[in-house]
């Protein structure tokens, strides 16, 4: 047994993906009924050739990728990201309301550290993404959970009703992970507006911005003149330009915040990677067409996943967006044990709803027991073929 194990770190669950990866360690899968997997929501390669060797380039001839940085991020891709952002979303985002981090989620956790400590409270909706749930879970902040409804969609009103004085955030993730739905703008200044009148910080995860199915901005969040009084966003390169092995995020707040985030930063990274930055800011100048293209096959295998699951009438479709399908399953286990099964059966590895919300017997409503995340980009179309023929199989009426 551990000695002196920080409760809070103790009591938090383990990561889902490892969890899920241990499932299929040491298991053989036939040559013509390969393991499909749908669990991590990654890109499977590497970023495309042109941007590599931009990247061999620098490492060769520019000596600052391999020496510390800015605490804050590189001046010109802090600079981009201001004026990218302000032309599309229609508003104003200066180069000092931005910061670069070592990743989405460390953007996650620089900007509680600000907020929030052991004994507050923040909202979350349920489905939730489950590194912000570890996070809080670590750091001893209750999460104050919020149903959604049928469409996967968080209610201003039903979050008033969580707040107290002791409430420091509300966290949205669009477009969602885990449920793929892409919030209307109207309910992101719904709960803009709940957050400004609660003196309360209104943090918006934007990490699948750039797999959105709507043309335009998504919200008009920054075309608020007093935007960073309340908003927080979180962005990562991770998925735009593949750099998930590089690790590279953004956070857009106001700049009081990021200098309290600058101290959290520097006693955790010191500074972001040097040569992801690079790439990040290479990509932001060249690869316009290039992700234009990867949207619209992310937005192609969105349209086949929702025609695979109306051929299903036992399952059903929550929600399809950015990289992921929330469906209900027809079985009557719960979502884990059914997770495992298909691993057994069908050689497919998806995640189950009891990694995304509570069980039933700790408050929840039955839905994670009934529901399961499909990461379908990492599926190509012909991959997806392969879901729908090996779930088709299936007896619902099943053990």
């Amino acid at each position: 047994m551990l000695r002196n194990l920080n409760p809070y770190l103790a009591a938090t669950s383990g990561p889902p993906v490892m969890e899920a990866r241990r499932w299929i360690e040491g298991a053989t899968f036939p040559e013509d009924r390969p393991l499909l997997n749908l669990s991590q929501a990654a890109p499977a390669d590497p970023p495309p050739e042109p941007m590599r060797r931009a990247m061999a380039e620098l490492v060769m001839a520019d000596p600052s990728v391999h020496l510390y940085g800015a605490v804050l991020g590189l001046p010109e891709l802090r600079a981009r990201i201001a004026g990218d952002w302000s032309r599309g979303y229609g508003g104003t985002v200066r180069p000092d309301q931005v910061a670069i981090t070592s990743g989405c989620n460390q953007a996650f956790t620089a900007v509680l550290a600000t907020l929030a400590r052991a004994g507050d409270n923040v909202v979350l909706p349920v489905p939730w993404y489950f590194n912000h749930k570890m996070w809080l879970d670590m750091g001893g902040i209750d999460a104050r959970l919020l149903e959604t409804d049928p469409d996967l969609l968080p209610d201003p009103e039903r979050a008033a009703a969580l707040i107290d004085d002791r409430t420091r955030a509300i966290v949205l993730v669009t477009p969602n992970n885990p449920g793929g739905a892409e919030y209307p703008a109207e309910t992101l200044d719904a709960f803009r507006d709940l957050a400004r009148a609660r003196g309360i910080a209104l943090i918006v995860d934007e990490t699948y911005r750039d797999f959105d199915a709507r043309e335009g901005a998504p919200h008009g969040l920054f075309a608020d003149p007093d935007w960073d009084d309340t908003l927080i966003q979180l962005y990562s390169f991770s998925k735009a330009y593949r750099l998930t092995g590089h690790r590279v995020g953004a956070v857009c707040a106001a700049p009081a915040r990021l200098t309290e985030v600058e101290k959290w930063l520097d006693t955790v990274a010191i500074c972001p990677n040097g040569l992801g930055q690079r790439a990040a800011l290479w990509g932001m100048e060249n690869l316009g067409d290039w992700l234009a293209g990867e949207r619209a096959e992310i937005l192609a295998r969105r349209a086949a996943m929702e025609a695979g699951f109306d051929t299903l009438p036992d399952w059903r479709l929550m929600g399809c967006g950015a990289y992921f399908a929330y469906v209900a399953h027809p079985f009557a286990d719960a979502s884990d044990r059914v997770a495992r099964r298909l691993v057994e059966t069908s050689a497919l590895l998806t995640l189950p709803g009891t990694m995304f919300g509570p069980r039933r017997e700790a408050g929840g409503t039955g839905r994670a027991e009934a529901t399961l995340r499909i990461a379908f980009a990492n599926a190509d179309r012909a991959g997806i073929a392969t879901l729908f023929a090996r779930l088709a199989e299936l007896d619902p009426t099943g053990p």
